[in-house]
């Protein structure tokens, strides 16, 4: 495996320099963010964007994420004019050395929380998800970091009533429409596609959602048999519900050779339901043996790449909600720490070539 960390931009305060100071970091998670969802990236963009990494002496080593516009999810008809402007963009990105690109297939909201700066037993602020105040609030009056802020009032409200008459089937076939366009053209550009799955992965607001546990993943391999078409596998994301066995996920993929990219990031699960906290990265503060995660990709010499996910906030740092510099540093050395100690125990090397 090699190390990756989330970078949004030049204005992030989180900085390449800050990345780059960080043990064992190669690469940079990254995306252009600026381009209007459903547009083609032009190549110069995507140029600039990897000049600018390189010149802080790190690579831009995943794209997270190409936005699937939501009339794609829909099954509009324009989607086939959409499906090609992000086949063009995939094209262009693959052409100028990316190599994997992360995305997701939600309705509407990507990863939500149902508070951003939950204080901890230790003092430091995190995101949580608590089940019933979730089911409290409005996602017609929401504004939540990672969630298209592009919609009016009357937008949102329109693509809601929409997707009322969305059924778990219905998002299926359109994401298998989808899938048999696009992967023929990552295969084309040399792109390894990633699936993210949903976040929390259960129905929240009444939406549709799909990508949430083992059979899941099964069925969405299979809709394209190939090496371009692959997972994120974000273990917290998973292990959030507590049918989940995540570790079993993520070995089922990799038996499959489709896990193109990993999240990880540790979580507690707290009372009754589905609530959760996001925690420390080690395994004894959260639900997640980080061992066993490490050892799975160790056991099937997985080389790609991996990204410690969501942190806390600490020693009074403010920032991007889940996306400071400190504890997302302390997440990557504790990785590689793991990965190095199992590696070593099985006489294999550890430091990516």
């Amino acid at each position: 495996m090699y190390m990756t960390f989330r970078w949004y931009g030049e204005d992030d305060p989180v900085t390449l320099e800050n990345i780059r100071q960080i043990p064992t970091m190669k690469g940079i998670v990254s995306a252009i963010y600026d381009i209007e969802v459903g547009q083609v990236w032009p190549r110069e963009r995507i140029r600039k964007l990897k000049d600018t990494i390189e010149d802080a002496g790190l690579e831009l080593s995943v794209i997270e994420s190409v936005p699937v516009p939501e009339d794609i999810k829909l099954g509009h008809d324009n989607r086939d004019e959409l499906i090609e402007n992000y086949a063009q963009t995939i094209r262009n990105l693959g052409a100028e050395g990316v190599k994997t690109v992360c995305y997701n297939f939600m309705p509407v909201f990507d990863w939500t929380r149902s508070e951003l700066e939950y204080e901890l037993e230790d003092g430091s602020t995190a995101l949580i998800f608590d089940e019933e105040e979730v089911k409290k609030m409005d996602p017609r009056t929401l504004s939540l970091p990672g969630w298209d802020e592009s919609y009016t009032a009357e937008e949102m409200n329109d693509i809601m009533d929409e997707y009322e008459n969305v059924s778990d089937e219905d998002l299926w076939d359109n994401l298998t429409y989808f899938i048999e366009r696009i992967i023929p053209v990552a295969e084309e550009a040399g792109v390894k596609m990633a699936i993210h799955p949903d976040d929390p992965p259960y129905p929240i607001f009444g939406l549709p959602r799909i990508i949430t546990d083992k059979e899941a993943v099964e069925r969405f391999l299979d809709i394209y048999d190939s090496p371009n078409n692959g997972v994120t596998l974000c273990i917290g994301s998973y292990a959030s519900d507590p049918k989940n066995d995540a570790v079993e996920i993520l070995r089922y993929a990799l038996e499959r050779d489709r896990v193109n990219f990993v999240h990880a990031r540790n979580i507690k699960l707290t009372g009754e339901g589905r609530s959760f906290e996001e925690s420390a990265h080690p395994s004894e503060y959260g639900s997640i043996d980080m061992y066993e995660v490490i050892k799975a990709l160790s056991d099937y010499d997985w080389e790609g790449p991996i990204r410690p996910d969501h942190g806390r906030m600490i020693w009074g740092e403010t920032g991007r909600a889940g996306y400071g510099l400190y504890d997302r540093a302390l997440g990557a050395t504790y990785l590689s720490g793991l990965w190095e100690s199992v590696r070593k125990a099985n006489g294999k090397d550890y430091i990516e070539k």
